[in-house]
Protein backbone atom coordinates (compact mmCIF):
# COMPACT_ATOMS: atom_id res chain seq x y z
CA UNK A 1 0.00 0.00 0.00
CA UNK A 2 1.49 3.57 -0.90
CA UNK A 3 0.30 6.67 0.70
CA UNK A 4 -1.67 7.84 -2.85
CA UNK A 5 -4.08 5.17 -1.39
CA UNK A 6 -5.17 6.79 1.61
CA UNK A 7 -6.83 9.66 0.59
CA UNK A 8 -4.34 12.27 1.27
CA UNK A 9 -4.04 15.80 -1.41
CA UNK A 10 -1.74 16.26 -3.52
CA UNK A 11 -0.20 18.65 -1.42
CA UNK A 12 0.71 16.34 1.71
CA UNK A 13 1.98 13.27 -1.33
CA UNK A 14 4.16 15.93 -2.05
CA UNK A 15 5.81 16.82 0.81
CA UNK A 16 5.46 12.67 1.90
CA UNK A 17 7.39 12.28 -1.27
CA UNK A 18 9.73 14.32 -0.46
CA UNK A 19 10.70 13.17 2.70
CA UNK A 20 11.96 10.03 0.73
CA UNK A 21 8.72 7.79 2.24
CA UNK A 22 7.36 5.51 0.11
CA UNK A 23 5.17 3.52 2.82
CA UNK A 24 2.84 4.20 5.39
CA UNK A 25 3.18 2.32 8.16
CA UNK A 26 0.25 -0.01 10.13
CA UNK A 27 -0.92 3.00 12.50
CA UNK A 28 -0.50 4.78 9.36
CA UNK A 29 -3.01 3.03 6.86
CA UNK A 30 -5.65 2.16 9.74
CA UNK A 31 -5.56 5.77 11.17
CA UNK A 32 -5.21 7.87 8.84
CA UNK A 33 -8.95 7.19 7.08
CA UNK A 34 -10.39 7.25 9.90
CA UNK A 35 -9.95 10.44 11.14
CA UNK A 36 -10.44 12.26 7.36
CA UNK A 37 -13.67 10.49 8.01
CA UNK A 38 -13.61 12.76 11.49
CA UNK A 39 -14.31 10.34 13.80
CA UNK A 40 -12.34 10.18 17.29
CA UNK A 41 -9.51 8.10 17.84
CA UNK A 42 -8.34 5.92 20.60
CA UNK A 43 -5.08 4.69 19.46
CA UNK A 44 -2.09 2.47 20.16
CA UNK A 45 1.01 1.37 18.58
CA UNK A 46 4.81 0.78 19.58
CA UNK A 47 7.12 3.39 19.72
CA UNK A 48 9.04 4.33 16.05
CA UNK A 49 5.61 3.74 14.37
CA UNK A 50 4.96 7.19 13.01
CA UNK A 51 2.38 7.70 14.95
CA UNK A 52 3.14 11.19 14.94
CA UNK A 53 2.10 11.18 11.06
CA UNK A 54 -0.41 9.20 11.96
CA UNK A 55 -2.30 12.18 12.91
CA UNK A 56 -0.46 15.12 11.27
CA UNK A 57 -1.28 13.88 8.16
CA UNK A 58 -5.12 13.86 8.23
CA UNK A 59 -5.33 17.00 10.69
CA UNK A 60 -4.21 19.29 8.06
CA UNK A 61 -5.69 17.76 4.82
CA UNK A 62 -9.15 18.01 7.44
CA UNK A 63 -8.25 21.89 8.10
CA UNK A 64 -7.16 22.64 4.57
CA UNK A 65 -10.49 21.41 3.48
CA UNK A 66 -12.36 23.19 5.28
CA UNK A 67 -10.86 26.81 5.60
CA UNK A 68 -11.94 29.73 7.79
CA UNK A 69 -13.21 33.04 6.43
CA UNK A 70 -11.37 36.28 6.07
CA UNK A 71 -10.03 37.63 9.28
CA UNK A 72 -7.86 37.00 11.92
CA UNK A 73 -6.78 33.01 12.35
CA UNK A 74 -8.52 30.63 15.29
CA UNK A 75 -6.94 27.83 16.74
CA UNK A 76 -8.22 24.83 15.15
CA UNK A 77 -6.49 22.04 15.99
CA UNK A 78 -4.70 21.78 19.24
CA UNK A 79 -2.21 19.19 20.43
CA UNK A 80 -1.06 18.72 23.57
CA UNK A 81 1.93 16.70 24.64
CA UNK A 82 3.91 15.81 28.25
CA UNK A 83 7.73 17.61 27.50
CA UNK A 84 8.84 20.23 25.46
CA UNK A 85 10.97 18.09 23.24
CA UNK A 86 7.84 16.25 21.96
CA UNK A 87 6.16 19.37 21.45
CA UNK A 88 8.86 20.60 19.28
CA UNK A 89 9.43 17.29 17.10
CA UNK A 90 5.31 17.31 16.69
CA UNK A 91 5.92 21.14 15.09
CA UNK A 92 8.72 20.09 13.13
CA UNK A 93 6.32 17.28 11.69
CA UNK A 94 3.40 19.83 11.02
CA UNK A 95 5.79 22.46 9.08
CA UNK A 96 7.25 19.27 7.00
CA UNK A 97 3.93 17.76 6.22
CA UNK A 98 2.03 21.09 5.78
CA UNK A 99 4.98 23.02 3.88
CA UNK A 100 2.77 23.47 0.70
CA UNK A 101 -0.64 24.00 2.71
CA UNK A 102 -1.68 27.75 3.78
CA UNK A 103 -2.20 26.91 7.35
CA UNK A 104 -0.06 28.68 9.91
CA UNK A 105 1.12 26.56 13.13
CA UNK A 106 3.29 27.52 16.35
CA UNK A 107 4.81 25.57 19.23
CA UNK A 108 4.76 26.75 22.56
CA UNK A 109 6.31 25.49 26.27
CA UNK A 110 7.76 26.80 29.01
CA UNK A 111 11.53 27.33 29.81
CA UNK A 112 11.89 30.12 26.95
CA UNK A 113 10.44 33.45 27.33
CA UNK A 114 6.84 33.68 26.44
CA UNK A 115 6.63 37.35 24.92
CA UNK A 116 7.66 35.57 20.85
CA UNK A 117 4.87 33.40 21.74
CA UNK A 118 2.20 36.03 22.43
CA UNK A 119 3.78 38.06 19.29
CA UNK A 120 3.01 34.88 17.21
CA UNK A 121 -0.20 33.86 18.77
CA UNK A 122 -1.79 37.29 17.83
CA UNK A 123 -0.99 36.70 14.40
CA UNK A 124 -3.32 34.14 13.75
CA UNK A 125 -2.20 30.25 14.01
CA UNK A 126 -4.12 27.23 12.69
CA UNK A 127 -2.39 24.26 14.65
CA UNK A 128 -1.24 24.90 18.50
CA UNK A 129 1.19 22.16 19.81
CA UNK A 130 1.33 23.26 23.34
CA UNK A 131 2.59 21.80 26.80
CA UNK A 132 -0.44 21.73 28.83
CA UNK A 133 1.42 24.66 31.84
CA UNK A 134 2.42 27.51 29.06
CA UNK A 135 -0.89 27.07 27.29
CA UNK A 136 -2.52 27.64 31.06
CA UNK A 137 -0.40 30.56 31.32
CA UNK A 138 -1.64 32.28 27.63
CA UNK A 139 -5.06 31.55 29.26
CA UNK A 140 -4.42 33.34 32.07
CA UNK A 141 -3.08 36.47 30.03
CA UNK A 142 -5.49 36.22 27.89
CA UNK A 143 -2.99 35.49 24.66
CA UNK A 144 -4.83 32.21 23.39
CA UNK A 145 -8.42 31.40 22.37
CA UNK A 146 -9.26 27.87 22.34
CA UNK A 147 -13.45 28.22 22.07
CA UNK A 148 -12.74 27.35 18.24
CA UNK A 149 -10.76 24.22 18.62
CA UNK A 150 -12.44 21.44 15.53
CA UNK A 151 -9.60 19.04 16.35
CA UNK A 152 -7.64 18.42 19.70
CA UNK A 153 -4.84 15.88 19.58
CA UNK A 154 -3.57 14.20 22.90
CA UNK A 155 0.16 12.95 22.18
CA UNK A 156 1.35 10.66 24.58
CA UNK A 157 -2.25 10.52 26.24
CA UNK A 158 -1.07 8.07 28.70
CA UNK A 159 1.19 10.39 30.62
CA UNK A 160 -1.71 12.94 29.49
CA UNK A 161 -4.16 11.50 31.70
CA UNK A 162 -2.10 10.72 34.91
CA UNK A 163 -2.34 12.38 38.02
CA UNK A 164 0.82 14.15 37.04
CA UNK A 165 -1.19 16.53 34.15
CA UNK A 166 -4.60 15.44 34.62
CA UNK A 167 -5.36 18.53 36.53
CA UNK A 168 -4.44 20.65 34.01
CA UNK A 169 -6.02 18.63 31.34
CA UNK A 170 -8.87 18.98 32.99
CA UNK A 171 -8.48 23.25 32.45
CA UNK A 172 -7.68 23.03 28.94
CA UNK A 173 -10.93 20.65 28.41
CA UNK A 174 -12.81 23.21 30.13
CA UNK A 175 -11.77 26.00 27.59
CA UNK A 176 -12.93 23.91 24.23
CA UNK A 177 -15.85 22.86 22.50
CA UNK A 178 -17.97 20.11 23.49
CA UNK A 179 -16.36 16.73 22.84
CA UNK A 180 -19.23 16.13 20.50
CA UNK A 181 -18.59 19.40 18.54
CA UNK A 182 -15.07 18.40 18.12
CA UNK A 183 -12.81 15.72 16.90
CA UNK A 184 -10.63 13.94 19.84
CA UNK A 185 -7.83 11.84 18.70
CA UNK A 186 -5.54 9.79 21.66
CA UNK A 187 -2.28 8.59 20.63
CA UNK A 188 -0.29 6.56 22.75
CA UNK A 189 2.03 3.33 22.58
CA UNK A 190 1.04 2.53 26.22
CA UNK A 191 -2.37 2.13 27.66
CA UNK A 192 -3.48 0.66 31.15
CA UNK A 193 -7.16 -0.03 31.65
CA UNK A 194 -7.96 2.93 34.22
CA UNK A 195 -6.42 5.27 31.45
CA UNK A 196 -8.57 3.47 28.48
CA UNK A 197 -11.58 4.18 31.28
CA UNK A 198 -10.38 7.55 31.71
CA UNK A 199 -10.30 8.25 27.81
CA UNK A 200 -13.84 7.08 26.74
CA UNK A 201 -14.97 9.93 29.16
CA UNK A 202 -13.47 12.54 26.77
CA UNK A 203 -13.83 10.82 23.18
CA UNK A 204 -17.00 10.39 21.53
CA UNK A 205 -18.12 6.90 20.49
CA UNK A 206 -14.10 6.39 19.62
CA UNK A 207 -12.54 4.00 17.06
CA UNK A 208 -10.12 1.72 18.47
CA UNK A 209 -6.99 1.37 16.58
CA UNK A 210 -4.34 -1.04 17.66
CA UNK A 211 -1.60 -2.23 15.42
CA UNK A 212 -0.01 -4.50 17.71
CA UNK A 213 -0.88 -5.96 21.50
CA UNK A 214 -1.48 -3.07 23.90
CA UNK A 215 2.30 -1.96 25.80
CA UNK A 216 4.48 -4.31 24.02
CA UNK A 217 8.06 -3.38 22.70
CA UNK A 218 8.95 -3.26 18.50
CA UNK A 219 10.46 -6.60 17.42
CA UNK A 220 13.51 -5.54 15.82
CA UNK A 221 14.45 -3.82 19.65
CA UNK A 222 17.05 -6.70 21.27
CA UNK A 223 16.28 -6.29 24.72
CA UNK A 224 18.51 -7.61 27.46
CA UNK A 225 19.22 -7.75 31.15
CA UNK A 226 22.90 -7.21 32.58
CA UNK A 227 23.10 -8.27 36.58
CA UNK A 228 25.50 -6.43 38.44
CA UNK A 229 26.06 -5.11 41.56
CA UNK A 230 25.12 -1.82 42.19
CA UNK A 231 28.48 -0.18 43.07
CA UNK A 232 29.57 -1.42 39.68
CA UNK A 233 27.40 -0.32 37.32
CA UNK A 234 28.79 2.34 35.71
CA UNK A 235 32.29 0.84 35.69
CA UNK A 236 30.12 -1.89 33.17
CA UNK A 237 28.40 0.82 31.87
CA UNK A 238 32.12 2.64 30.55
CA UNK A 239 32.80 -1.12 29.58
CA UNK A 240 30.69 -1.82 27.33
CA UNK A 241 30.41 1.65 25.88
CA UNK A 242 34.13 1.14 25.30
CA UNK A 243 34.79 -1.78 24.26
CA UNK A 244 31.83 -2.14 22.06
CA UNK A 245 32.53 1.12 19.91
CA UNK A 246 29.45 2.00 21.03
CA UNK A 247 29.32 6.00 19.21
CA UNK A 248 26.21 7.00 20.51
CA UNK A 249 23.89 5.71 23.45
CA UNK A 250 21.25 7.23 25.26
CA UNK A 251 21.33 6.50 28.69
CA UNK A 252 18.34 6.48 31.44
CA UNK A 253 18.64 7.42 34.91
CA UNK A 254 15.61 7.80 37.58
CA UNK A 255 16.79 11.16 38.72
CA UNK A 256 18.24 14.29 38.04
CA UNK A 257 21.04 14.17 40.46
CA UNK A 258 21.60 11.03 39.14
CA UNK A 259 21.75 12.32 35.46
CA UNK A 260 24.44 14.72 36.22
CA UNK A 261 26.20 12.92 38.38
CA UNK A 262 26.70 9.94 35.95
CA UNK A 263 27.22 12.26 32.65
CA UNK A 264 30.01 13.80 34.96
CA UNK A 265 31.73 10.16 36.01
CA UNK A 266 31.45 9.34 31.92
CA UNK A 267 33.21 12.17 31.71
CA UNK A 268 36.29 11.29 33.97
CA UNK A 269 36.36 7.89 31.86
CA UNK A 270 37.02 9.50 28.72
CA UNK A 271 33.47 9.25 27.35
CA UNK A 272 31.75 12.62 25.89
CA UNK A 273 28.48 12.66 27.72
CA UNK A 274 25.93 15.36 28.78
CA UNK A 275 22.98 15.52 30.61
CA UNK A 276 19.28 16.17 29.86
CA UNK A 277 16.45 16.80 32.64
CA UNK A 278 13.36 18.76 33.74
CA UNK A 279 15.90 20.88 35.58
CA UNK A 280 17.98 21.95 32.78
CA UNK A 281 17.17 25.39 31.30
CA UNK A 282 15.61 24.98 27.82
CA UNK A 283 18.79 26.33 26.14
CA UNK A 284 21.21 23.62 27.99
CA UNK A 285 18.48 21.05 27.00
CA UNK A 286 18.35 21.83 23.55
CA UNK A 287 22.42 22.07 23.23
CA UNK A 288 22.46 18.67 24.77
CA UNK A 289 20.07 17.13 22.12
CA UNK A 290 21.99 18.72 19.68
CA UNK A 291 25.18 17.59 20.94
CA UNK A 292 24.26 14.21 21.28
CA UNK A 293 22.23 14.29 17.94
CA UNK A 294 25.61 15.87 15.73
CA UNK A 295 27.81 12.88 17.19
CA UNK A 296 29.85 15.65 19.09
CA UNK A 297 28.45 14.17 22.22
CA UNK A 298 28.84 10.38 22.51
CA UNK A 299 26.80 9.52 25.69
CA UNK A 300 23.24 11.44 26.52
CA UNK A 301 22.16 10.39 30.16
CA UNK A 302 18.83 11.38 30.68
CA UNK A 303 15.69 11.15 32.91
CA UNK A 304 12.64 9.77 31.97
CA UNK A 305 11.57 13.80 30.08
CA UNK A 306 13.98 12.38 27.19
CA UNK A 307 11.60 8.90 27.18
CA UNK A 308 9.02 10.57 25.05
CA UNK A 309 9.89 13.12 22.03
CA UNK A 310 13.45 12.55 20.86
CA UNK A 311 13.44 10.75 17.98
CA UNK A 312 16.77 10.46 16.88
CA UNK A 313 17.58 9.01 13.48
CA UNK A 314 18.76 5.07 14.09
CA UNK A 315 19.63 5.29 17.49
CA UNK A 316 21.91 1.96 17.82
CA UNK A 317 21.66 1.64 22.19
CA UNK A 318 19.76 2.54 24.70
CA UNK A 319 20.66 1.59 28.27
CA UNK A 320 18.50 1.19 31.24
CA UNK A 321 20.90 2.70 34.44
CA UNK A 322 18.29 2.34 36.50
CA UNK A 323 14.66 0.78 36.09
CA UNK A 324 12.17 2.79 35.86
CA UNK A 325 9.11 3.29 38.73
CA UNK A 326 6.40 2.86 36.24
CA UNK A 327 6.77 0.01 34.05
CA UNK A 328 5.50 1.47 31.17
CA UNK A 329 7.95 3.97 31.01
CA UNK A 330 9.99 1.05 30.59
CA UNK A 331 8.63 0.79 26.95
CA UNK A 332 9.11 4.20 26.35
CA UNK A 333 12.54 4.62 27.15
CA UNK A 334 13.65 1.34 25.19
CA UNK A 335 11.55 2.85 22.56
CA UNK A 336 13.73 5.48 21.34
CA UNK A 337 15.86 3.06 19.13
CA UNK A 338 14.47 0.24 16.53
CA UNK A 339 12.24 3.31 14.99
CA UNK A 340 11.12 3.15 11.30
CA UNK A 341 12.04 -0.42 10.94
CA UNK A 342 15.67 -0.12 12.12
CA UNK A 343 17.01 -2.65 14.85
CA UNK A 344 17.70 -1.87 18.13
CA UNK A 345 19.67 -2.54 21.17
CA UNK A 346 18.12 -2.17 24.97
CA UNK A 347 20.38 -3.38 27.87
CA UNK A 348 19.38 -2.87 31.58
CA UNK A 349 21.96 -3.06 34.44
CA UNK A 350 19.64 -4.30 37.07
CA UNK A 351 20.93 -4.56 40.61
CA UNK A 352 19.15 -6.72 43.51
CA UNK A 353 17.33 -3.91 44.72
CA UNK A 354 15.58 -3.24 41.38
CA UNK A 355 13.97 -6.85 41.06
CA UNK A 356 10.52 -5.84 41.72
CA UNK A 357 11.04 -3.48 39.37
CA UNK A 358 11.95 -5.96 36.84
CA UNK A 359 9.63 -8.37 37.47
CA UNK A 360 6.85 -5.81 37.17
CA UNK A 361 8.11 -4.70 33.64
CA UNK A 362 8.16 -8.17 32.75
CA UNK A 363 4.94 -8.99 33.78
CA UNK A 364 3.40 -5.56 31.56
CA UNK A 365 5.26 -7.31 28.68
CA UNK A 366 4.05 -10.47 29.22
CA UNK A 367 7.42 -12.25 28.68
CA UNK A 368 10.77 -13.04 30.24
CA UNK A 369 13.78 -10.94 29.15
CA UNK A 370 17.18 -13.07 28.70
CA UNK A 371 19.67 -12.04 31.70
CA UNK A 372 23.42 -12.47 30.66
CA UNK A 373 26.40 -12.23 33.02
CA UNK A 374 29.16 -10.72 31.74
CA UNK A 375 32.82 -11.82 32.49
CA UNK A 376 34.24 -9.85 35.70
CA UNK A 377 30.87 -8.70 36.52
CA UNK A 378 29.51 -11.09 38.46
CA UNK A 379 26.23 -9.92 40.08
CA UNK A 380 25.25 -9.46 43.89
CA UNK A 381 24.93 -13.44 45.21
CA UNK A 382 21.33 -12.81 46.52
CA UNK A 383 20.39 -12.66 42.71
CA UNK A 384 21.19 -16.14 42.20
CA UNK A 385 17.58 -17.11 42.18
CA UNK A 386 17.39 -15.52 38.85
CA UNK A 387 17.89 -17.98 36.89
CA UNK A 388 20.77 -16.76 35.00
CA UNK A 389 23.34 -18.62 32.80
CA UNK A 390 26.52 -16.60 31.38
CA UNK A 391 26.35 -15.88 28.11
CA UNK A 392 23.46 -18.12 27.57
CA UNK A 393 19.50 -16.77 27.30
CA UNK A 394 16.57 -16.95 29.47
CA UNK A 395 13.35 -16.29 27.75
CA UNK A 396 14.59 -15.79 24.18
CA UNK A 397 16.52 -13.96 21.65
CA UNK A 398 20.79 -14.13 21.55
CA UNK A 399 22.29 -13.54 24.95
CA UNK A 400 26.11 -13.13 24.79
CA UNK A 401 29.06 -13.43 27.46
CA UNK A 402 30.58 -10.04 26.04
CA UNK A 403 29.45 -6.71 24.70
CA UNK A 404 28.32 -6.84 21.01
CA UNK A 405 30.82 -4.87 18.95
CA UNK A 406 29.90 -2.98 15.86
CA UNK A 407 31.60 -2.69 12.57
CA UNK A 408 31.75 0.72 10.35
CA UNK A 409 29.33 2.96 9.66
CA UNK A 410 27.80 5.73 11.53
CA UNK A 411 29.79 8.55 13.29
CA UNK A 412 33.70 7.88 13.84
CA UNK A 413 33.40 4.01 12.77
CA UNK A 414 31.69 2.59 15.08
CA UNK A 415 28.26 2.55 16.93
CA UNK A 416 26.60 1.25 13.89
CA UNK A 417 24.34 4.22 13.17
CA UNK A 418 23.38 2.35 9.63
CA UNK A 419 22.60 -0.74 11.04
CA UNK A 420 18.97 -2.10 10.17
CA UNK A 421 18.84 0.38 7.02
CA UNK A 422 16.62 -1.20 4.61
CA UNK A 423 17.40 -0.74 0.68
CA UNK A 424 13.53 -1.05 0.25
CA UNK A 425 10.53 1.62 0.81
CA UNK A 426 10.55 3.95 3.88
CA UNK A 427 7.87 4.49 6.28
CA UNK A 428 6.72 8.36 7.23
CA UNK A 429 8.20 8.48 11.23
Amino acid sequence: MSFDTLGLSAELLRAISEQGYNEPTPVQRKAIPVVLDGKDVLAGAQTGTGKTAGFTLPLLQRLNDSPTGKGRRPVRALVLTPTRELAAQVGDSVKTYGRHLPLRSAVIFGGVKINPQIEKLRRGVDILVATPGRLLDHVSQRTVDLSQVEILVLDEADRMLDMGFIHDIRKVMALLPDKHARQTLLFSATFSNEIKQLANRLLNSPELIEVARRNTTAERIEQRIHPVDKLRKRELLSHMIGSGNWRQVLVFTRTKHGANRLAQQLEKDGLSASAIHGNKSQGARTRALAGFKSGNVRVLVATDIAARGLDIDQLPHVVNYELPNVPEDYVHRIGRTGRAGNEGEAISLVCVDEHKLLRDIERLLKRELPKVVLEGYEPDPSIRAEPIQNGRNNGGGKGRSQPRKRSGGGNGGGGGRNRGRSSGNRSAA
